[in-house]
């Protein structure tokens, strides 16, 4: 069998196109990888839920008798501690849920609007 001369050069172009195509492909081309699509699809969805669990945050924080006091003392805290502060007021537990959710809670600090007064 006669194998024609340009078949192994022909056969290298096609290996380096290949890889090179790869490469543009995933560095600029915005391929991606199935787990990298599952985690972006995760952190999405994630981020969609809080921002739909923010009224009732509002809602909780609004029908809360201890309102007034629980706002100063999130008020009062800083940084880190408005957090955990927003934590502790039981507002940013979502429904079911034995811990609230620090998503939530600084979510809920935004929508309450803290910072503007």
């Amino acid at each position: 069998m006669n194998i024609p001369e340009w078949t192994k050069p022909g056969i290298y172009g096609a290996i380096v196109g290949a890889v090179a195509i790869s490469i543009l492909g995933f560095t600029w081309g915005g391929w991606t990888t199935s787990s990298n699509a599952e985690e972006m699809a995760q952190s999405f969805a994630d981020g969609e839920v809080t921002m739909a669990m923010v009224p009732v945050c509002m809602d909780l924080s609004a029908a809360d008798p201890e309102r007034l006091t629980k706002l100063a003392t999130v008020r009062d805290a800083t940084g880190y501690g408005r957090s955990k502060a927003m934590m502790d007021t039981g507002w940013a537990t979502l429904p079911g849920a034995d811990a609230p959710d620090r998503d939530l809670a600084e979510a809920c600090f935004k929508g309450l609007e803290l910072d503007a007064s």
